[in-house]
């Protein structure tokens, strides 16, 4: 593992444990045992390192959703409740508050966050698309409906951040994914 990856590692650790809040570079620096320097170094600037953690938080529910789908024995339907189970947890909340900022960020143009974009609803779209054929839609019309799965999901995501109402969004998110379900 590079020194870059570890820094990330730590970093995303750091910040899943315990928020961005009032988090500075420098404070952050200190809490890895490192420089604010070298953060700089590898990620350019403060914001390019919550880009970077933004991505890594991405690809590790990526990871987790192709590990669900890798059970082949598990039906649809449970691994998608599954996937969501890990999504609501409230451990994930400040990763989750940080991602929609940025990407708010990366819509407005902001330079620091517009790197977010490339690939933050693509490269959903392959894992998606293949639960979505696994729960009965026909492969040609999957990638729309694995499109909308993404939009749901994030709208969900940010009820449960603004309310805080898990069983609430649980339930709406049961009501999108029964139109999922074979008949």
């Amino acid at each position: 593992m590079s020194a870059k990856d570890e820094l990330l590692a730590a970093a995303l650790e750091h910040v899943t444990a315990h928020g961005v809040g009032a988090l500075t570079l420098r404070r952050l620096a200190a809490e890895l045992g490192t420089s604010h320097r070298m953060l700089i170094y590898h990620f350019g600037s403060w914001e390019g390192l919550l880009v970077a953690i933004v991505q890594a938080v991405e690809q590790r529910q990526r990871d987790r959703l192709r590990a669900l789908l890798a059970e082949p024995d598990l039906p649809p339907g449970e691994q998608a409740r599954r996937f969501w189970a890990q999504l609501v947890d409230p451990a994930q909340w400040p990763s989750e508050r940080l991602f929609f900022e940025l990407y708010g960020q990366a819509l407005q143009g902001r330079p620091h966050a517009v790197p977010l974009l490339d690939g933050v609803v693509d490269d959903w779209l392959d894992p998606l698309t293949e639960l979505t054929v696994r729960s009965g839609v026909p492969r040609a019309e999957a990638r729309a409906h694995a499109r909308l799965r993404l939009a749901v999901a994030r709208g969900l995501l940010l009820d449960l951040l603004a309310t805080g109402d898990v069983e609430g969004v649980r339930a709406a998110a049961e009501v999108h994914a029964a139109a999922y379900r074979p008949a």
